[in-house]
């Protein structure tokens, strides 16, 4: 079974990342967006809350239980932007859809797998510095979104546990590195050059 591609979603425009995303599932692979609360909306924050409000509105007059159903998470509303952009109700894009995971914040699962970004989706590549923009995680905290405060927690003590790793990991390197210059130094330049032949 082939690793999925794990995107982190920090900076990204909604729209853009959501096509690029559709358009990897339909290919046949396997995508989990990660940091969810920091994708990014076009336009301030109260037109945008407004905009969502009339979408919140939507319902079916003879029974609201039939839909459509609104999403408050950041992963659910991002989830349903790349649902509409795919054949979701055909068998080739419901399985493309079901290999879609959204999340907010970074899942211990996928603390260790290397994650990517979409540069064409990039806020700084596709928006001038001086246009308003919302990040998805507070929309959702204005429209009910409890839980803000908590993946905020939870993302500032992976960020440090992270930090704590990058400081053992670099003073490990650069211990080995001093090793390797210490002996390269005691066996002499031509001794170096001769056991270069080997590793090449």
């Amino acid at each position: 079974m082939s690793a999925p591609i794990v995107i982190d979603a920090k900076g990204h425009i909604q729209g853009r990342l959501a096509a690029a995303v559709a358009k990897q599932l339909l290919k046949g692979r396997k995508i989990v967006v990660v940091r969810a609360e920091e994708i990014v909306l076009n336009g301030k924050h109260k037109f945008t809350v407004h905009t969502y409000e009339r979408f919140l509105n939507k319902t079916t007059n003879s029974n609201p239980r039939d839909g459509p159903f609104h999403q408050r998470a950041p992963r659910e509303i991002f989830a349903r932007a790349v649902r509409g952009m795919l054949p979701y109700k055909t068998h080739r894009g419901a399985e493309a859809f079901e290999n879609l995971k959204v999340f907010e914040g970074v899942p211990a699962k996928y603390v260790t797998y290397k994650r990517v970004v979409i540069p064409h989706a990039l806020r700084c590549v596709s928006i001038h510095t001086d246009r308003p923009t919302t990040k998805l995680g507070e929309l959702s905290t204005t429209m009910g979104w409890k839980y803000g405060k908590v993946v905020a927690d939870l993302e500032a003590k992976r960020k440090a546990e992270s930090a704590k790793y990058y400081e053992a990991k670099k003073a490990a390197q650069d211990k080995k590195a001093a090793a390797i210059e210490k002996a390269n130094k005691q066996l002499g330049a031509q001794a170096v050059k001769f056991l270069e032949t080997f590793s090449e």
